[in-house]
């Protein structure tokens, strides 16, 4: 369990330039973008998270805080070594590596902290308490704001193509 000392790390995209920043919540705090120097009002940590800290949406997710690719590099290691051993008709070893392989990761699954992430603005919050509250990923919801995002980047297009520039004289 967190302590009252451990603030939530905040990591997320800049709404408007998507310049990428990080924050600590901890008492409510206003921060800066580095790129485009807009300022966004981060709300402090007292409670439980219930929306986003940087869009204020509701729909949030939970997921294990581990990079994707180190988990596959170890999947096809095992994969691959395991194949090998096969190869080498020591059966014996092939099982070692398989169950090796998945008692490591179950530890790992065990051992790695939970991070909520907001659907709409892909904001890390790390350090929440009560992260079990928020649901694990959902993957209608999810596409439900990739469609918003699609149609959102579609008019900006339009609307800057459609700009008309000055007059040729």
């Amino acid at each position: 369990m967190l302590s009252k000392a451990d603030p939530v790390n905040i990591r997320f995209p800049c709404p408007m330039c998507e310049c990428p920043g990080r924050a600590p919540s901890g008492a409510p705090a206003e921060w800066h973008c580095p790129g485009c120097d807009h300022a966004l009002r981060l709300p402090g940590a007292d409670e439980p998270l219930s929306a986003c800290a940087v869009c204020g949406n509701a729909e949030l997710y939970r997921k294990k805080d581990f990079p994707h690719g180190l988990g596959m590099t170890i999947l096809v290691g095992a994969c691959l070594t395991s194949t090998v051993a096969y190869w080498l008709y020591d059966k014996v070893l092939t099982w070692a590596i398989l169950l090796g392989s998945a008692a490591f990761d179950g530890l790992l699954y065990l051992w790695v902290k939970d991070v909520v992430v907001c659907y709409r603005c892909n904001a890390h919050h790390r350090a929440v308490s009560h992260s079990e509250a928020v649901p694990p990923f959902e993957l209608t919801v999810h596409e439900r704001y990739r469609q918003e995002r699609m149609r959102r980047e579609d008019l900006e297009k339009d609307r800057a193509t459609s700009i008309p520039g000055p007059p040729n004289r």
